[in-house]
């Protein structure tokens, strides 16, 4: 934010046409000349394997097999163990052969069964009543009990139990009626998923996937949307306590002469806060007040105006940043729409009317789901910037010049998916320009991917690349490769966590 009362509006950079009518020859792509530092940077592999609920038993299956042969326990053994190993086979193993006597005592296996008497009757261990054989029925164990407990403790004892998860890198996907699970390589560098549901998550917190910003930042910022904190901000810089009854007054016009609700109808001078029955004429009528310029003059009203301005200023800065961060979630709902709608109903009659396959049309797709990332990406660009330090200004100074350059090439990127495709989808023949507009939205979307990973990288590590001693180099190291000549690889880290200015 540049000041207090004109905050920095980056998306102000993606007003214009973005897309001319001359290709993309104003927009020089192809010829990026990438310094050996500025390479590139590749798509992340993917780190995580879906399941299904069958893919999961199978896997269960495998493993209490593998443990009763090797072992050579029964099944409801191998299951004790897994269960206890965390579902680890190798762990099972190497504690099993280390020392099998002290694993089953602390699985609770028994080597030999319970001897029971060959009596008719048996006396149950839980109601201690007596009961003929035919009544009683014991667990691998051996031990015996009446089938009136076996059904009250099979009843009530799973509802009070609370199941832990085995196995630390699977994880059920949270998108609601989901029944996929993810299996998640531990030693990742990125938490992000996209289950075959289409819902992305981040496998460390849950929550929606939130590069560049780390999961504790997510938390505070969602916690912070959710509170009452800017609700007391904004009552206190736009409305002033009733003297007699402290209820919060708006003055949204008319003069100095305020009149509290019934049932307290108290009237008082809405500056000074005095009764208004000691106003009048000589105190200054209805639209000023002596009283109080004498008094401010004389500081009486510094502490109180300091603390309704440093409100002020909290409550514009978290505005400033929270309109954008819920515009840009619009927007890449907007853009989700839109990309259904394509993938249903515009891509086939383009293929008919351009006479190209569907799959040839695959780029125009891929434009758009490069549209929807790009999207989440810029929105939580400004949770980040918000928890950025204020006193910090040559990295805000230089994390604004990428936002804005960002917000410049997808808004590029957006108009050519959108605008001048639809010449093509309104057109009854053939265009002869439909190849030259693959190569370009290809490039577009090509390039505007490498800038937004080359940002989320550099957001990620910190924004490295800043020189201290004069913010406008790096501004300008970047300014010849963004957003035409991306960028490649840039130092980069996780925001700082300033104080909340709250």
């Amino acid at each position: 934010m540049d000041s207090e009362d004109e905050p920095r509006d980056n998306e102000s950079a993606g007003d214009g046409d973005f897309c001319s009518d001359d290709g993309i020859a104003d927009y020089d792509y192809g010829d990026a000349d990438f310094p050996e530092s500025q390479e590139i940077v590749s798509p992340l592999k993917q780190n995580y394997t879906i399941l299904s609920e069958a893919d999961i038993r199978q896997r269960q299956e495998e493993d209490i097999t593998q443990i009763c042969a090797i072992l050579s326990v029964s099944r409801s053994a191998a299951c004790s163990l897994l269960c206890h190993y965390k579902w680890n086979v190798s762990k099972v193993q190497d504690e099993w052969f280390a020392n099998e006597e002290n694993v089953c005592k602390v699985v609770g296996l028994l080597h030999n069964l319970v001897n029971t008497s060959n009596s008719r009757k048996l006396n149950c261990g839980i109601c201690f009543e007596s009961y003929d054989r035919s009544k009683m029925s014991a667990a691998s164990c051996g031990h015996y009990f009446c089938n009136a407990c076996w059904k009250v403790g099979l009843q009530n004892v799973p509802r009070s139990l609370e199941l832990p998860s085995l196995i630390a890198q699977i994880k059920w996907c949270p998108s609601p009626g989901c029944e996929f699970a993810v299996d998640f390589d531990i030693n990742s560098i990125s938490y992000d998923v996209c289950c075959y549901c289409s819902h992305s998550f981040c496998w460390n917190c849950i929550e929606e996937v939130h590069r560049p910003v780390d999961c504790g930042t997510v938390a505070k910022w969602i916690i912070k949307n959710n509170a009452e904190s800017e609700n007391t901000n904004w009552i206190l810089v736009n409305s002033k306590p009733c003297p007699k009854c402290k209820r919060p007054i708006e003055k949204n016009q008319g003069c100095m002469h305020m009149t509290c609700r019934a049932p307290c109808k108290f009237e008082f001078c809405w500056l000074c806060l005095g009764a208004w029955s000691e106003h009048g004429a000589k105190t200054g009528g209805f639209y000023s007040c002596n009283g109080y310029e004498t008094a401010r003059r004389d500081g009486m009203y510094d502490e109180s105006e300091k603390r309704r301005k440093r409100a002020k200023f909290s409550l514009e800065r978290y505005t400033h940043y929270y309109e954008r961060w819920a515009t840009n979630e619009s927007s890449r709902k907007k853009a989700l729409e839109d990309l259904h709608i394509m993938q249903t109903n515009k891509l086939e009659k383009l293929s008919l009317r351009q006479g190209q396959s569907e799959a040839q049309l695959k780029f125009i797709i891929d434009a758009w789901l490069q549209i929807v990332e790009c999207r989440r990406v810029l929105k939580w660009t400004y949770a980040y910037g918000y928890y950025l330090p204020e006193h910090d200004d040559t990295k805000r100074q230089f994390f604004e010049y990428l936002q804005g350059e960002a917000e410049f090439g997808l808004e590029r990127l957006h108009q050519c998916a959108e605008k001048e495709l639809q010449e093509f989808l309104d057109a009854d023949t053939p265009m002869k320009g439909f190849d030259n507009f693959r190569v370009k939205l290809t490039r577009l979307t090509s390039v505007t991917h490498n800038y937004f990973e080359n940002l989320v990288q550099a957001l990620e590590r910190g924004l490295m690349d800043v020189d201290s001693s004069d913010p406008q180099s790096s501004c300008k190291s970047y300014s010849s490769s963004s957003p035409g000549n991306m960028p490649g690889k840039m130092k980069s880290s996780k925001a700082t966590e300033a104080d909340d200015p709250s």
